[in-house]
């Protein structure tokens, strides 16, 4: 999961059975306490602080994209439309019981998590989106097709506000031993590839006209400088969302829980507490 020692990581796994037991979703456990729900986002599940953080206070489960699990690439395409992924996802937080947890969702997982909340308006407690996907503005066009074509040098500057931060370099590090170095590449190709089957060109699943729909706590994180998705669009969600807290972090890009680790865990806490 992680190429940063410092990290735990998962403690631990489950295999659950959805879409008539077509679909084997593997969801990474941590932690022991109230339920909490990740849903990464599209370059795949990678295990970090912030997610150990919050496993020292709750039991973080987060299932990964169908074709993202290692052995088991082709299930994606036993996933016919995005409406069969949320639909999957239902499946999967009935049969783990965890109807009522709190969810988070980082960029495309943001995306998911908040049409999970829209469909299934009583699914979670508390909704949490660090910069999430989804909507779409004529003037702030969301970079995800730039992303899907960039030059491998150049993708750490749509992520991050600074890439030379230790923990941005963890994250885009590849393994040390050379002979790991393709298997890790095709699997990070090919999780891009995976979640592509849901967000390219761009994902216009109709998300922006059911936001109203969700009616708990809900609070947007953004990094001011994000390069991927403008932050523009954090005022979009806490327009759209009755009584949703927006908060923005300055000097930071896509992936704010890395970058401003920190106040994201100090401002999530509080939030779900």
């Amino acid at each position: 999961m992680s190429n940063n020692t410092n990290i735990k990581g998962p403690e631990r796994e489950e295999v659950i059975g959805v879409w008539n037991d077509e679909i084997s979703l593997r969801v990474n456990i941590a932690g022991d306490g109230p339920a909490l729900l990740y849903f990464h986002p599209a370059g795949g599940l990678y295990w970090d602080e912030f997610l150990d953080a919050l496993a020292e206070s709750y039991t973080v489960y987060a299932p990964e994209l169908p074709g993202t699990t290692p052995g088991d690439p082709y299930a994606i395409h036993k996933v016919k439309d995005y409406t069969d992924l949320i639909l999957m996802y239902e499946e999967l937080i009935q049969k783990l019981n965890l109807k009522g947890s709190v969810a988070i969702g980082q960029s495309m997982g943001g995306m998911i998590a908040f049409d999970l909340a829209s469909f299934y308006p009583d699914i979670f407690s508390h909704l949490i989106g660090l910069a999430p996907c989804g909507l779409w503005r004529d003037d702030a066009p969301v970079a995800i097709a730039d992303l899907y074509v960039a030059a491998p040098e150049t993708v750490p500057s749509f992520l991050f506000d600074d890439p030379s931060l230790p923990a941005a370099q963890a994250m885009l590090s590849l393994p040390e031993d050379p002979a790991n170095i393709p298997k890790h590449v095709a699997q990070a190709v090919w999780n891009l590839g995976c979640a592509g089957k849901f967000m390219w060109p761009f994902p216009d699943h109709g998300l922006g006209g059911r936001l109203h729909r969700i009616a708990i706590p809900t609070l947007v994180l953004w990094g001011r400088n994000d390069n991927l998705v403008p932050s523009i669009y954090a005022e979009d969600f806490g327009a759209n969302i009755s009584g949703s807290e927006v908060h923005l972090y300055e000097n930071c890009g896509h992936i704010l829980q890395i970058e401003k680790l920190d106040d994201a865990l100090s401002d999530v806490k509080r939030f779900i507490a």
